[in-house]
């Protein structure tokens, strides 16, 4: 399951404004300002990725209220720069309100959310494979392949190989305990595909491909 890794190496000399790296923080800290919001959060050690967020582009905090603000404001740059559709906040909205009522519940959540982004995209690097090498320009073919994979994880009872299948599974468990559709996954891992296709090779990979 190492196809992701390839994709996901960055070239630190040259970087899209727009990459996959600042997509997946937005999420993080969109998911931590709600946290905020609903729990009453105080103390912003509890939410890091807030907080590097509120010093950098000097988010004011609102009425008093630590993630009001950039709860806003990371909404407001995910849907501008990458597209991200109404429904793709309202789900985490609704995840994290059924899923944290107490600030003791955030890293349990957190630390479950990570096991499912993690499985899920090593799981779509391996079962997608060579229609990551897919140009650009069929984006809504690469859209439909995704969808159709998705779905596949989520209703496909068997897989033939066996860590396949573990990760398949896996994948379910986290989608039923932390609530999110075959839509927001979609959503999720199409973005990610897409920016990971736009980053630059490595010098290395590039040498190797000219031989």
């Amino acid at each position: 399951m190492g196809i992701f890794a390839k994709l996901f190496h960055k070239n630190t000399e040259k970087t899209s404004s727009k990459n996959m790296e600042d997509f997946i923080s937005l999420t993080r800290v969109y998911f931590q300002s709600v946290m905020a919001v609903n729990l009453g959060i105080t103390n912003i050690r509890f939410i890091p990725d807030v907080a590097n967020f509120k010093h950098l582009f000097k988010i004011p905090t609102v009425g008093g209220r630590l993630g009001q603000g950039e709860k806003a404001a990371s909404r407001k740059m995910l849907m501008q720069d990458y597209n991200i559709s109404e429904n793709f906040f309202k789900e985490i909205d609704t995840s994290i309100k059924r899923n944290c009522r107490t600030q003791n519940d955030i890293q349990a959540y957190l630390y479950m959310y990570q096991g499912f982004s993690n499985d899920l995209m090593m799981l779509m690097g391996n079962l997608m494979q060579w229609k990551f090498r897919m140009p650009s320009v069929f984006k809504n073919t690469l859209r439909a392949m995704t969808e159709k994979t998705v779905h596949e994880v989520c209703t496909r009872p068997v897989w033939k190989k066996d860590d396949v299948h573990k990760t398949a599974m896996a994948v379910r468990q986290y989608k039923e305990r932390l609530g999110y559709s075959e839509q927001w996954m979609t959503e999720y891992v199409y973005n990610v595909i897409m920016l990971a296709k736009k980053e630059p090779k490595p010098k290395a990979e590039d040498n190797a491909a000219k031989k």
